[in-house]
């Protein structure tokens, strides 16, 4: 597939400063060009374009992000080179205006997961392509997301989304129940349809967003500020040829957080999928290329990222799990979920950020080295909290180089939840969680 690359200059009605394919955006250490990946997934010869461009053109600096997309770093000057070999392999978007708005996030496990109620990706591929193909879609923001989650046992459901579908069965049917500007694991459905009719909702509701929306409501919370939920629901059940199903508090049940690590059997008897974390989200291009490889050898040649920044490898024959944990750890990712880093997440930290106020990378490789069990401990170098869709149970939000104020998640409490500590040092902080993890044992 290709693309122009010298686009017509355009005035969007949601103009945005993310980085994109076709949008690469000037960091400290480079630019930066955002890969979005079909529901987290990469094919081999995908994954080893991406290792070959970031090699080529870039600082070698790839990273997984918290929507299971990956990301070049330090991108030079010879964007179009970068560009082009992606566009080859088809990583890019159907049309260029298409880029922006393919944000649709699925479980790293979609089609595989034994406790799935069905398998979401030919739904998502509808999506997308309406996504792409229809042209008032590109008003969206491209911050503007939508989650399918089929019922697996590995889901993200802290991430909030403007748009957010959850399986599950009622009755002997199969139903999608859904929410806006929120999350599944925290929020309670406003209602659900058949899961045939999921395709009909989401255009149904994107329209009618933008129908409602000013230019100023780039997301779906901002538009509920001023439309009542009641007025929203309403007017969307006018819009669908079934029936909207009030449901009775209906909430999504949670899921095993760690099951991103490790090895995990499939829906198909023999089968494994096997997760691994590259430390702090940050992989180099060998390591994506052993990656490929690896896929390649022992799995069906694809690749899926996940909103953990970790990895997983699919359709893996049980008996040579072993063989591919220790290759991957070989690689220098995590397989162990006792491991402390594998469940850090850091930003890029001062040393490529301008807004960060600590180098929040090197920081976390050194708490974790003072940690003696596994936390989910966010370091952030600014409010942004750009390394973190969702508020970890553990915030370390930087003040100054090598010093942070330490924050507790707290449902009644906004942003990152209760501060606990002020201007702790990175050694400080360690003790501080390790003496509260004691404490939280012995009682």
């Amino acid at each position: 597939m290709t693309l122009p690359l010298e686009l017509p200059v355009t005035t969007s009605v949601r103009p945005s400063a993310c980085p994109g394919l076709l949008r690469i955006v000037a960091a400290l250490d480079g630019g930066i060009c955002r890969v979005k990946l079909d529901g987290g997934s990469i094919t081999a010869r995908q994954a080893r374009a991406v290792a070959d461009v970031a090699q080529r053109y870039a600082s070698g600096v790839i990273e997984a992000t918290n929507r299971a997309n990956l990301q070049i770093r330090g991108v030079g000057p010879r964007q179009r080179e970068l560009i082009e070999p992606l566009l080859a392999v088809g990583l890019g978007p159907a049309t260029a205006a298409g880029d922006d708005v393919r944000n649709l996030m699925l479980s790293p496990t979609a089609g595989i997961d034994p406790q799935m109620q069905f398998d979401t990706r030919p739904l998502a591929r509808q999506i997308l392509a309406s996504l792409q193909s229809t042209a008032r879609f590109a008003e969206l923001s491209a911050k503007f997301a939508v989650q399918l989650d089929g019922g697996e046992a590995l889901a993200m459901l802290e991430h909030p989304h403007d748009l957010w579908l959850s399986a599950f069965e009622h009755n002997g049917q199969t139903l999608l129940a859904f929410g806006l500007a929120g999350c599944p694991g925290h929020d309670r459905a406003l209602a659900a349809v058949p899961v045939e009719h999921g395709h009909a909702l989401v255009l149904a509701v994107l329209t009618l967003f933008l129908d409602l929306a000013r230019p100023e409501h780039t997301r779906m919370r901002h538009l509920l500020k001023e439309v009542a939920l009641a007025d929203f629901m309403a007017q969307l059940a006018q819009r669908l040829s079934v029936p909207l199903m009030v449901l009775a508090q209906w909430r999504r049940e949670g899921t095993d957080g760690l099951r991103h690590i490790g090895t995990y059997p499939q829906i198909e008897q023999g089968r494994v999928h096997i997760g691994a974390v590259p430390a702090l989200g940050r992989l180099d291009a060998a390591t994506l290329a052993g990656l490929a490889q690896l896929a390649e050898t022992f799995g069906d040649g694809t690749l899926r990222f996940t909103p953990w920044q970790s990895v997983l490898l699919p359709n893996v024959q049980a008996q040579a799990a072993l063989t591919v944990t220790g290759q991957l750890e070989a690689l220098g990712l995590l397989c162990d979920v006792q491991t402390p880093l594998a469940h850090l997440l850091a930003c890029t930290g001062s040393s490529a950020c301008a807004k960060g106020l600590a180098d929040t990378k090197q920081d976390a490789r050194q708490l974790a080295a003072v940690l003696q069990q596994p936390h989910n401990i966010h370091l952030t170098g600014c409010l942004r909290s750009c390394a973190a869709a969702h508020v970890a149970p553990v915030t370390l939000l930087a003040v100054a180089p090598g010093h942070y104020d330490l924050y507790l998640r707290a449902p009644e409490q906004p942003g990152f939840g209760v501060l606990r500590e002020r201007n702790l040092t990175i050694e400080a902080a360690g003790a501080w969680l390790e003496a509260r993890q004691r404490s939280n044992t012995d009682d």
